[in-house]
Parts: structure tokens; sequence; C-alpha cells
């Protein structure tokens, strides 16, 4: 039987709370969640490159043979199993790498897995990612002599004291040290 009237406000408050007029908005599930499976399986499969050893390098095997080595590739049989690691070694260092082949093996394993490395092969060559052991202390600069000193000194005695005049200072003996070098 249809209506002829329009409900009373107290029945449309009743029929709202019961039925909804548009669909409840729903935010997009999270995009991890559905690559999830896939990633897992990738992830068995191939396991994580050099890239990932490349970046902790120096935590996996330590400074001494970080200094010495980087990862190149990492490679795994067609039939799957462990694969073999292969570095690159700066200079005569490879004879003493070779010795600690297998403490970097497994030293590797307990970072990419149990069994994801059983070969260690060894490439002599320079090292791309050199990073220098501590920066080089900077050589001071020689002071000026004292007649340049003495005439900076009077081109700036009309200037009251303060940070202005230290910085101008700084500046011209810079220019005078500069000018002496050339």
């Amino acid at each position: 039987m249809p209506r002829r009237s329009l409900p009373s406000v107290s029945e449309a408050a009743a029929i709202l709370a019961h039925k909804r007029t548009r669909p409840q908005h729903r935010a997009a599930p999270p995009a991890g969640r559905a690559l999830n499976k896939t990633l897992k399986a990738l992830d068995e499969r191939f396991g994580q490159g050099p890239g990932a050893l490349q970046a902790r390098w120096r935590e996996i095997v330590g400074e001494d043979i970080a200094r010495r080595t980087e990862p190149v590739k990492l490679t795994k049989p067609r039939g799957g199993g462990p694969g073999a690691l292969e570095i690159r070694v700066a200079g005569a260092g490879a004879a003493l790498i070779q010795h600690q082949a297998t403490e970097i093996v497994s030293r590797v394993n307990l970072f990419l897995g149990a069994g994801a490395v059983n070969k260690l092969r060894i490439v002599q060559g320079p090292l791309r990612n050199l990073v220098p052991d501590a920066p080089k202390p900077r050589r001071k600069a020689p002071p000026l002599d004292a007649a340049q000193e003495a005439a900076l000194v009077a081109s700036l005695a009309s200037e009251p004291d303060g940070p202005l005049k230290a910085a101008l200072l700084s500046l011209g003996r810079g220019v005078l040290r500069d000018r002496r070098t050339r």
C-alpha cells in the first residue's frame, strides 16, 4: 500500500537509523597487504640481491674486510640451492681475503638466510665505492707577513670593534693569502 504523505520527523529518523541512503565510504586497503604474498614468493625464489649486501656491507663483514672489498654480484644456480657471491678485492689483499672466505660466507649467510651462499669468487680490481678511512686534516694556511698584516689592520682602524670588523679582517687575510699563492 503506497503512502500518500511524507513521514513525520520521528518516522524519518527511524528509517534513516536502519537504512542508509548512500554507501558508507571505505578507504582503499593498503597496497602492501595485497602485494605481501607476491613479494614473499619472489623473495623465496630470488632472495635479496647484491644491492642489499652493498648497502650494509660494512655491518656484515666488518670494517677491516669492507675497506678492502665490495660485493659485485650474487649468482644463483638454475636448479635452485645456494649461490655464489662475487666480491671485488683491491690489490694484493686478495690473498688475505681468500684465507677469510669461510668467515665471509658465514657472515653473508647470517644476513641473507641460511644456505644462501656457499661459494666466494674473488676478483681483483679497483674498488668503486672507496670511502676514505678518515677525513684528512686541513693544513693551516701560513700567516701573512708583518707588513701585510699591519696594512690590513691600518685600513680597518676607523671601523668600530665588533663581529663586522673581525669578519672583514678574516676576509682580507684570505684575499691576501690567495694573491700570494698565485
